[in-house]
């Protein structure tokens, strides 16, 4: 059984949600204040603070505060251990498959199809 990274866990629970990936999104373009983020959402100021809570939590985000203005900003190397997971799954099932075709292949040839 793979080892549990706990930080990963945290990184893949805050992807999960379209709304936490659509705020990711915007703070790709360049920081932004929490109005500016919660607008397109639809949500409630305090449902997209709990949505950037779990960001930031999760290393995905940095906030600062300017008097009453909250800017959030992504801190993009954080998403470096879910990339560093993916290529090794990459690895893994790209083998597999490699190691499937050459079977197939091999009972192909030997039944003369």
């Amino acid at each position: 059984m793979a080892k549990h990274d706990p930080d990963l866990s945290l990184l893949f629970h805050a992807l999960a949600d379209p709304t936490r990936r659509l705020i990711l999104t915007r703070l790709a373009e360049g920081p932004a204040p929490v109005t500016e983020l919660a607008e397109p959402t639809g949500l409630r100021l305090p449902t997209v603070m709990r949505h950037l809570a779990v960001l930031q939590d999760a290393g995905l985000i940095a906030t600062s505060k300017d008097g009453r203005v909250r800017t959030c900003a992504i801190v993009p190397e954080a998403l470096s251990p879910v990339r560093t997971w993916i290529d090794e799954q990459r690895t893994i099932w790209e083998a597999r498959l490699d190691r499937l075709d050459a079977f197939v292949t091999d009972i192909m040839k030997e039944r003369g199809t």
